[in-house]
């Protein structure tokens, strides 16, 4: 009895263990992994905020455990193509390293492999595009995962971003040569800024992390347009733009065509070509172009540049210098074309545009600024030029501070070395709702020596400039700032050459008719020149415009229009001893800026001119005092016209 008891009693048990077994053993060999796919697809989900579809999933456990999923899609927000998902991957293969993760749950992953994977970027006027994703609200905290190599086979990714104007290819591979690591191979080719691109990358093994002793070759060949890019090196970590040994090379015949390719606003330039060391700060997040030495025009342009991108607004620091610089070639900062019709490399639009400027009747630039730009990036530049060449240009040297901070322009300042003496200007540009710019500015001259100025033009000369000037304007160009703007401006000279002065610095052709004019002779030297303006509305009227030499007293009156560009000026000769030719017989001088005309002031003009004489309103007032001595420093003469002009005004 007790027998039968004591067997049926493991008879139950090993029913009892035996039928979970059983069980076990059956699911075993019926599970499959796919049931596991709508946990895995939900996850993904929710992890990348986009619908994530997978049609099979596959796992081969071990020490090195291979995920496998077939048929993966990442679909596109609401507002894109539906019937066309972000990313559709025919079989991704990943290679787990268990060991470490079971020993201290680092995240080791010796490969991953993509088959034919196709990727569709896309970005619409508005500014939304289906590849930002949501940020993680709360990281793991721990290191990232260690990487080994990613293959790709036959992989295309096509771009088409509406802001960027861009509608290219990218096909990437993975070459696997012999006995040496994976290698990437891209090649682009399609439009972008509007402009024709193509590219190629050929680059160590992809994403080889596991090595930080071996870094990770790059080197990359990109054509857009006209505009050509060189980038050759090595990178330590390539994932973090890290351990940068990279030299790049950008040419081109307008460096405002790299506005797309850097994101940052950039004025036209004339053709250049600079090459520096790229690299990455990661403190601050900024991409670093230093070392730059290169070529803008006739210039030479060195120094550094940092762009940190992300945030409100990108981010562009500069800090470049010069040793010989034409100004010519900074014309695209106040709107003028940067390049001549004969300037070597100059684009065909590049000619005919400054064969326009050539032919217009205007002189001063309309091009109007682009606020919307201007607000685009934060932008702090300092610049230094040692030697200023060009045509006729006066200038020994130059330094500049700019600051563009939400679109509003600070100049403090800027500075051009003439002699011992400089010309300072300190200003700001706020952007208006109108989408004008509203401008203060200052200038300043400072013991300029007319020396430097008269070698810079090919004569003689001595003598001291000086002077204060203001404006208050609102406008879109430079043009409609100056012909719209109020403020005031004193210049004065002392010492010098008359007809040095006037023939060297306003052309020979009108500073030789001018003097023939007036009936001065040539070489008369300059014992002191006052000019006072007064600017209301664009009208610049002269309200004291004196010239004394050792035989003759010049005066002058009159106004032209910064709007119309027009001149409606009057000058008078009357010599210091009398002679029959001496009598005094006043000069009209009309027409617009670029091609103004000398003749016999008549009418209202000479009218004008003899009322203005009548009144002795030409003489300089002792207000102008202060002014005088900061620009030239004490001079008898100066002060003895400007006490003439009080005894007059009794």
């Amino acid at each position: 009895m007790a027998q039968r008891q004591g067997w049926s009693r493991r008879r139950k048990w090993a029913v009892g263990l035996g039928v979970p077994l059983a069980l076990l053993l059956l699911l075993a060999l019926l599970f499959r992994w796919d049931w596991l796919i709508p946990i895995a697809e939900a996850q993904a989900s929710a992890a990348l905020g986009r619908p994530v579809t997978i049609q099979h999933l596959h796992v081969s456990l071990g020490r090195t455990t291979t995920v496998t999923l077939e048929g993966l899609e990442i679909g596109n927000p609401p507002g894109f193509d539906a019937d066309r998902p972000l990313a559709a991957v025919p079989k991704l293969r990943v290679a787990l390293d268990a060991m470490a993760f079971l020993r201290d749950r680092s995240l080791v992953i010796p490969s991953v492999a993509l088959e034919q994977p196709q990727v569709a970027l896309r970005a619409q006027e508005d500014g939304r595009n289906n590849y930002s994703f949501p940020a993680s609200e709360a990281g793991s905290g721990g290191p990232p995962p260690l990487i080994g190599a990613l293959i790709l086979r036959d992989a295309r990714v096509h771009a088409l971003l509406a802001g960027l104007k861009a509608d290219f290819t990218v096909a990437l591979a993975t070459e696997e040569p012999e006995g040496e690591p994976p290698r990437l191979l891209a090649r682009a080719e399609g439009t972008y800024a509007a402009q024709p691109i193509t590219a190629e990358l050929r680059g160590g093994a992809i994403l080889n992390l596991r090595d930080p002793n071996q870094p990770w070759p790059v080197e990359l060949r990109l054509a857009n347009g006209p505009t050509r890019v060189n980038l050759q090196g090595t990178l330590q970590d390539p994932l973090a733009f890290g351990g940068a040994n990279l030299r790049l090379d950008l040419a081109g015949p307008d460096m405002a065509r790299l506005t797309p390719l850097v994101g940052v606003p950039i004025p036209p330039t004339p053709p250049f070509r600079v090459t520096g060391k790229l690299d990455y700060a990661h403190e601050e997040g900024a991409f670093r172009f230093t070392e730059v030495a290169g070529k803008l025009g006739n210039s030479d342009l060195n120094g550094a540049f940092a762009i940190t991108p992300g945030g409100e607004r990108p981010v562009l620091a500069a800090d470049l210098a010069s040793r010989s610089v034409d100004l010519a070639d900074l014309g695209g900062f106040i709107g003028t074309t940067p390049v001549q019709a004969d300037t070597p490399g100059a684009t065909r639009e590049q000619r005919r545009q400054a064969a326009r400027e050539e032919a217009s009747p205007r002189l001063l630039p309309d091009t109007p600024v682009s606020v919307p730009r201007l607000r685009f990036a934060d932008i702090h530049l300092r610049y230094r030029a040692a030697q200023i060449k060009g045509r006729g240009m006066p200038f020994d040297s130059m330094e500049m501070r700019l600051d563009i901070d939400d679109g509003v322009i600070r100049l403090r300042p800027l500075r051009f070395g003439i002699g011992q003496g400089g010309i300072g200007t300190t200003a700001t540009l706020t952007p208006q709702e109108n989408g004008a710019l509203r401008a203060q500015a200052e200038i300043e001259l400072r013991r300029v020596d007319i020396s430097r100025l008269m070698q810079a033009a090919g004569a003689g000369g001595a003598g001291t400039l000086g002077g204060v000037g203001r404006i208050d304007s609102t406008g879109r160009s430079l043009a409609e700032l100056l012909g719209r703007g109020d403020g005031a401006l004193t210049v004065v000279t002392v010492g010098g050459n008359l007809s040095a002065l006037l023939v060297d610095l306003s052309g020979l052709q009108f500073g030789n008719a001018l003097l023939s004019a007036l009936g001065i002779p040539a070489r008369t030297e300059i014992e002191c020149l006052i000019g006072d303006f007064g600017l209301r509305r664009g009208q610049l009227s002269v309200q004291t415009l004196l010239l004394d030499t050792d035989s003759y007293l010049v005066s002058g009156g009159g106004e032209a229009s910064l709007a119309r560009e027009t001149l409606d000026l009057w000058m008078k000769t009357e010599s210091k001893r009398f002679t029959i030719g001496s009598l005094p017989t006043p000069i009209g001088i009309t027409g617009r800026f670029k091609e103004p005309s000398i003749r016999p002031a008549v009418g209202e003009l000479a009218a004008r001119a003899g009322a203005a004489a009548g009144l002795g309103v030409l003489f300089p007032p002792l207000a102008l005092l202060p002014t005088i001595q900061l620009g030239v420093g004490e001079n008898n003469r100066c002060e003895a016209l400007s006490e003439a002009g009080r005894r007059r005004g009794r």
